[in-house]
């Protein structure tokens, strides 16, 4: 925050290369350790500040009090908070530097010293965009106050309320925008409190749909900070974008903060938390901007955690076991050939590369009660993946290999990219796809659309970036008027009759009966394409559950219990997953769809369903 604080940390470093060069030994990289963090805190700066005549140097007592590593000044739509703070440290600086400082100065300087060798303190500021959505922009500790201010005046805060701290600030820029402004800028871009109030998930909102998808998914966007990060289940904000809806494919890290508008918390009931009562664990191998940066914007999400207190500590691989197989997610007891285990993860891998991506476990079975086998010199078996993967795929997935520890073993981790040279081939000629939970060989009409995108994507893609000319970024789409809700939005916001399609789970379409064998054609909902010419003995799991129910208990229409053009068929349970068969009306024609998962659905027709399951 400040240069004596710089100065001090500089000098830490020239000690550590100086006794380097002396014994002339190649530096070791510090072993990364968990650091805690509060990316989201407020100052009297903000004029809804519960405690206004608390002290800046209270705040930063408070955070160290606190074990916190790393804080980051957020006021509303003002720098003016970390400006004060900073320029209270540099008036007892100047006025050391020239002998003037009293006794009380110096006590204070001297517990700015000690409070500022403990914390990493970062500017930055919670920014109001169109409509009252709030995001964090946080810089490094150097960025100029003025700087700041620039930002938020090119990000339209009105000159007046630059002083003011108020979250309400009249027409600013729209949300994509200051993602990107703030990114370009060298910022970190986190929603904050992305599943409440003010959040960019549009919670409680009329609209949603493609712009909650834009508002989340821009490649622009960091992280988002979330209130539900310690809580389990189906449900949780985490869980929603972890990259399993076709929808979401991008997987969000989440991050939680404690946005303090006060020191302490009055009361364990409060809903007001004080400075550090929620708190985000990041592995670092220093305490930097530029290493906490690279965590935040990078695909490791195993590298943050809520943080817990004295309670123990976060294991990701049970947590993931917990949570089940999944469309991006699986797992194998172990690597060997016999028994087929290699093989199998080669499939995932195959699968995951042309579908969603994903994460794969080896050594642990998906049962999270059964005890974990892990794999046996980890190191080796990285290695030996590695060179099978090259050796049988055609092209080569994009594969980050890893091992991570569980329950005193380790385990290997394998993050798949969705690729960009689909489809993705075993041995030349064995493609995969990933279907909910289950791997399964691509059928032709699969093959030819994967090839199809591969070829439009190339054919839509800018030209090289050369020496001579940039390419201008394609614009981003506007948000739409709350006036104007988004076509996906649930009730009454387009689709067929009023809804969205499902997405997923499969729609059937049509049969035809050659020779005594009935061909389905089935629309596959994750993609909306069509497969033609599905036998009931050639189909998967979910389209042989599909088949089987129309070609031997078809849905009888006018015994369903209709809802508002929708009736729920069935309904069954699967894992952790509940499954839906639907029925929706539109004008004269019904459209079945099996196997659709709560997360398929959107906020309207979700809101239907359960009315009808009630009833």
């Amino acid at each position: 925050m400040t240069q004596d604080q710089g100065s001090t940390r500089r000098g830490r470093s020239r000690g550590a290369s100086s006794s380097t060069k002396q014994t002339a030994q190649k530096p070791k990289r510090p072993s990364p350790q968990w650091r805690r963090m509060d990316l989201h805190l407020h100052t009297p700066a903000s004029n809804d500040y519960q405690e206004p005549r608390i002290g800046y140097l209270d705040i930063l007592r408070q955070a160290a009090a606190r074990g916190l590593d790393i804080i980051a000044i957020t006021d509303h739509n003002t720098v003016g908070g970390y400006a004060a703070m900073q320029k209270e440290v540099e008036q007892l600086l100047w006025l050391e530097s020239r002998g003037r400082i009293d006794l009380s100065e110096q006590r204070l300087l001297d517990e700015y010293r000690r409070v500022l060798g403990k914390l990493l303190v970062l500017p930055g500021f919670e920014f109001t965009a169109t409509f009252g959505f709030h995001i964090l922009g946080i810089f490094p500790p150097e960025t100029p106050v003025s700087y700041l201010e620039h930002l938020l005046l090119t990000l339209r805060v009105p000159m007046a309320s630059l002083r003011v701290g108020s979250q309400s600030v009249g027409a600013t820029s729209d949300v994509l925008t200051a993602y990107e402004v703030i990114h370009e800028a060298g910022g970190l871009v986190i929603a904050a409190h992305a599943n409440s109030g003010n959040g960019v998930m549009l919670r409680g909102l009329d609209f949603g749909g493609q712009t909650r998808i834009a508002y989340t998914q821009d490649p622009n966007l960091h992280a988002l900070e979330v209130t539900d990060l310690e809580k389990r289940g189906n449900q949780t904000t985490r869980r929603f974008f972890d990259g399993s809806k076709p929808e979401y494919p991008r997987p969000m890290r989440c991050i939680q903060g404690s946005d303090a508008h006060r020191l302490i918390r009055e009361s364990a009931n409060s809903p007001y938390l004080g400075v550090g009562d929620r708190v985000t664990e990041i592995l670092l191998e220093e305490v930097s901007f530029e290493a906490l940066a690279q965590v935040i914007r990078g695909n490791d999400h195993s590298l943050t955690r809520p943080y817990r207190g004295t309670a123990k500590a976060v294991d990701f691989v049970q947590t993931a076991r917990e949570e089940g197989e999944s469309l991006v997610q699986s797992f194998h007891p172990s690597m060997n050939q016999r028994g087929g285990h290699l093989d199998n993860i080669l499939r995932d891998i195959c699968a995951m590369a042309n579908t969603n991506g994903g994460t794969i476990y080896v050594g642990i079975p998906a049962d999270p009660k059964a005890k974990p086998e892990g794999v046996r010199e980890p190191h080796k078996a990285i290695e030996s993946l590695q060179g099978m993967i090259a050796k049988r795929f055609s092209p080569e997935p994009q594969v980050t290999i890893d091992s991570l520890p569980t329950q005193g073993t380790a385990v290997m981790r394998i993050a798949v990219q969705p690729g960009p040279d689909a489809p993705y081939a075993i041995d030349y000629n064995q493609f995969y796809v990933r279907d909910e939970a289950e791997t399964t060989l691509a059928v032709r009409d699969e093959i030819v659309h994967m090839v199809e995108r591969a070829l439009g994507q190339r054919e839509s893609a800018p030209p090289a970036r050369t020496e001579a000319a940039a390419v201008e970024p394609a614009p981003k789409p506007a948000p739409p008027s709350r006036n104007e809700p988004a076509r996906s939005s649930g009730r009454g916001g387009g689709g067929r009759a009023g809804y969205e399609h499902p997405r997923t789970g499969v729609e059937h379409v049509d049969s035809q009966e050659r020779d005594g064998v009935i061909y389905h054609t089935l629309r596959d909902l994750r993609n909306g394409n069509l497969i033609n010419n599905v036998t009931r003995s050639s189909a998967r799991r979910l389209w042989h559950y599909a088949i089987t129910q129309v070609e031997s208990s078809p849905p009888d229409l006018a015994a369903a219990q209709w809802h508002d053009n929708v009736a729920v068929l069935n309904r069954r349970q699967k894992s952790n997953m509940t499954l839906y068969d639907l029925a929706v009306r539109e004008g004269n024609q019904v459209h079945i769809y099996y196997g659709v998962t709560d997360s398929g659905l959107s906020d309207g027709m979700l809101a239907l369903v359960g009315d009808a399951t009630r009833e």
